[in-house]
Order: C-alpha cells, then structure tokens, then sequence
C-alpha cells in the first residue's frame, strides 16, 4: 500500500478503494477542508526573503541522515517531547548502514542490470556496512530501553570463527567447548579454561572476586601472563573474543578489555552457538524501527531532499536548513559527517569493504550465517580483517545464494590487496563490489555551534564501539546520559 506522510510526519495507509485517480485527503486534511477558511498564517521573522518553510517551519531539532545512530537520536529526542524534523538525501532509510535490494545495489555502484542467476531483487537485503548485534551488549539494551523490538525479528547467527596458523577453527562456545578446541595444546587449555572462569566471576564491587589483582593499574597483557597464557592465547582471545582490532589494548588497564570479554561471555551464553544476534531483512530494519518511533511521537520524515546548506547565525551557532527555496529552524542540528561543512570534521581513516555473492557457504564452515576473524599478525598486519556471512535464513537473499562481505581498515593504498586474506576465504565468487569509503569524527563537543556530528562506523564487525559513540552524542545532546541499567538478556522481552 501506498503511504503518505504529512507534515506532521503521521504516516497514511491509502485504502484501496482510492486507487482510481480519485483525491486523497487524510482526516486532518478532510477536516481543514470542511472548515471556514482563516487569514493567511503570518510570515515568521526568522524566514528569509524568497524562501518558504520547510515543512512545518520551525523544530526542536533537525537531524540529517537516517543512519542507527541518527535514528535513535531522533526517536528518542521525539520520547522526550521534543519537535524533530529528519531529513536524508537518499530515498530509502539507513544512509551508510542502510540494505539494498540487488537493484538499488546495482543502481549504487552504476553495474547495469543484476544477473538472472541472482534471482529478484525483492529477495535480496545486502547491508551496506556488513556488523552483528551482541546479544546483551548496549545495541540490544537500546532496543529493549526504547521498545523497538517489537518492531523487528531476531535470529543468532551459527557460530564464530578465528583464523590461526592457516586454518579456520570455531571459537570456543563455553569453557568445556574450549577443553576440546584444536586452538590449544592441553595444559593451554586448562589455563585458558581457568582464565575464563576468573574473568565470568570478576565484579569490581565485589571484593573476592578481584583475587588481589587491581585491574584499573594492571596491564591486558600483565593479566594474560599472570595465569600463565602464551602469546599465541593472548591474540586468539583479544582479536575472536574481546573484538580488539589492534594490540594496543595489550598494554592498556585490562579492566576495560575484561569488561569487553565479559559483555562477550555473557552474550554467548544466551544463545550457545554464537554471541551475536541478526534482524531477519537485514541491519536496515534497525533505523526504520527507530523511525518508526519517532513517526508515533509525531516527527517528521523527509527522504529524498537535499540539504544545500546548514545555517549560521553571527555567533556561529546552527539555526537551521536550507533546502532549495525552502528553510527550516531549530534550537541545534544533528548528523552524520557528511552533511556538514568540512572545517567540523576531520579524517580518522579509510576502511575497505567488498561485498560478494556466493552460491555455497563458506567452505569449512558450518551453518549459513557465520563470522570469521583474521587477527592482522596472523596475516602480517596491524589490524584485523572480518569476514561476515549470511543468506536466505534471515531473508537477505535468494534460496541457495549467500552474501559474504570482507572488511577491513585500511593501513597501505591497495584495498584489494588488505583484502585478499579474507577474500581467499570464500570460494568461488559469483560477483563483488568493492567500496573503499574515508571515516571522519567531529572535531567539537558540539555544544559551542550546536552541530552535533555522529562519527563514522567503525571497522568492527558489531556495534559495541558505535554505540559508545551514540551514548556519548546523546549525552552531548540532552546534558544527561542514556540509562542503560536494563537487563539485555532476550530481545523478546517487553520492558
């Protein structure tokens, strides 16, 4: 069914009865029409000679791009009350972490008409930015803490993989599981086991837990050596469960790494096979849930439309949009870099990623949807290298089609060649696309020109590291920081 969306941003379902080029009016639109016409609504102050109102004119706040993080700013800034207008160049929701069917993929990356050997277009959901969910990690708390929920379906992904010695091994699901893994020789096992059984029972609030280790002063790497683990331990845990990407943390306080392990410990032991969660038709379901919930609180979408410039007053704060004639105000804007002017933002670096289309699962691997790690020193490298793998069980492609795509930050000026370790990976490739996109964050708080700039998504391959940049953006926002005390362990749960 068709849908139109008001200025008020309400969304109207047109019944199918109105099909025959009768006109539409929604039930405000029916009542206006049957009242007495009123005086002409006086011209704001703030409105520029030639231009005309955006919308409804003046906001709260006016967000730029529907990527998760500006989502669930807009959805939980309209909660409190607030008046939003969001507004995205593109004509579909997600921005950079939006799911393409294979046309719009095609229509992308300007690659003509997608292959008949690919099957519909409508079967297909391939994220642009390939990550999963930690079951109870803080993407998942935020889903519960907002309700959204309700609005998506779940999965656990089959299992999570390491890349060792030239060999892909499963990570250990549970301390026993690890007793068993080839990852370890026996008596490594026994330690690893230990270590892990330690690191599920530590509570800084409870003092015999601790064991006379002061995690706040003693290193990751002190921590790994105290309980006798090898080097080769050391980077299997940081990279496959920690989800480190580099080996700086080694010589960091561990308690933040610890915490990290933990969030993945408690995670795994949810679901038994992995500690990651999916949304069935992909992670561009995440920002329409979110959008959704500001829909109800009455914000307003506009998708399609150009911001041309954000606008300034003498003091150098945000006042608001332009958009072509048309011009909107609000008390501070919100968005991703790349709506804003270049001296807000600065580079942190590039990550490459190439999506590829298979028709068998990865070899020796089982199940459909699967996570491989490469830590970077196995294959001569500083950062790691993801390969995620998922198909038609969580509705993101056609039957007996797979969509696998590798990633990486980039450190020398061949992406192909960063890739390669995890492209050797995949077998036979039907067809790939590779993107090789610049990361930025804000160069300011925020709170002196009132642009508060999301910064770009992470390398990772979840969403713990993003979120810690959505908490810190809200809390910029509003000057008090989200509640996250909520339990994450199950998505079913109505809070």
């Amino acid at each position: 069914s068709a849908i139109n969306q008001t200025r008020e941003g309400q969304k109207h379902v047109r019944h199918a009865a109105l099909s025959q080029n009768q006109p539409y009016l929604t039930p405000q639109e029916t009542k206006m029409s049957d009242a007495p016409k009123e005086d002409a609504k006086p011209r704001p102050d703030w409105l520029s000679e030639g231009m005309e109102e955006l919308a409804d004119g003046e906001y709260d706040a006016i967000i730029l791009g529907t990527g998760l993080k500006e989502c669930v700013i807009s959805g939980l800034l309209s909660v409190l009350g607030k008046r939003v207008l969001h507004m995205d160049r593109n004509g579909y929701y997600g921005a950079e972490c939006a799911s393409l069917n294979l046309s719009n993929l095609y229509t992308k990356f300007k690659a003509g008409t997608p292959p008949d050997y690919l099957g519909a277009s409508r079967e297909y959901n391939v994220d642009l930015i390939p990550k999963f969910i930690m079951a109870c990690g803080n993407l998942t708390k935020m889903l519960l803490h907002t309700k959204v929920t309700r609005y998506l379906e779940f999965k656990s992904i089959d299992g999570s993989y390491v890349y060792k010695g030239g060999k892909i091994l499963k990570v250990p699901a549970s301390p026993d599981e690890g007793l068993r893994s080839s990852l370890m020789g026996m008596f490594e096992k026994r330690r690893f086991r230990t270590f892990l059984l330690y690191i599920d029972e530590y509570d800084i609030a409870k003092p015999e837990t601790i064991k006379g280790r002061d995690l706040t002063t003693m290193t990751m790497r002190q921590l790994y050596t105290d309980f006798g683990l090898v080097p080769e331990t050391h980077e299997f845990i940081s990279h496959a469960m920690c989800l480190k990407t580099d080996e700086k943390h080694l010589d960091e306080p561990a308690l933040a790494t610890v915490k990290e392990l933990q969030t993945y410990m408690y995670s795994l032991q949810r679901y038994g096979t992995s500690p990651y969660i999916y949304p069935l038709y992909g992670l561009g379901g995440l920002p329409e849930g979110f959008s959704r919930l500001c829909a109800i609180h009455g914000g307003t979408f506009m998708l399609n439309r150009d911001v041309d410039e954000i606008l300034f007053n003498d003091k150098g704060e945000a006042t608001g949009v332009r958009s072509g004639n048309e011009m909107a105000v609000a008390k501070f804007v919100v968005g991703d870099p790349s709506y804003f002017p270049r001296e807000k933002i600065r580079p942190t670096g590039q990550i490459a990623r190439c999506i590829c289309f298979l028709n068998h699962p990865l070899p020796d691997i089982k199940g459909q949807s699967t996570q491989i790690v490469i830590p970077g020193p196995q294959v001569g490298r500083t950062n790691d290298i993801f390969v995620c793998s998922v198909g038609a069980d969580l509705n993101v492609a056609a039957g007996g089609l797979f969509i696998a795509i590798v990633s990486t930050k980039t450190e020398k000026n061949d992406p192909e060649a960063e890739l390669l370790p995890g492209l050797k990976l995949l077998g036979n490739i039907l067809q790939r696309f590779t993107t090789v996109v610049t990361t930025y964050e804000p160069v300011a708080d925020g709170q002196a020109d009132k642009c508060f700039i999301s910064s770009s998504y992470d390398a990772a391959s979840h969403f713990e590291g993003d979120c810690e940049d959505l908490l810190s953006l809200y809390e910029r926002i509003t000057g008090s920081k989200l509640d996250m005390d909520i339990n994450a362990d199950s998505v079913e749960a109505d809070y």
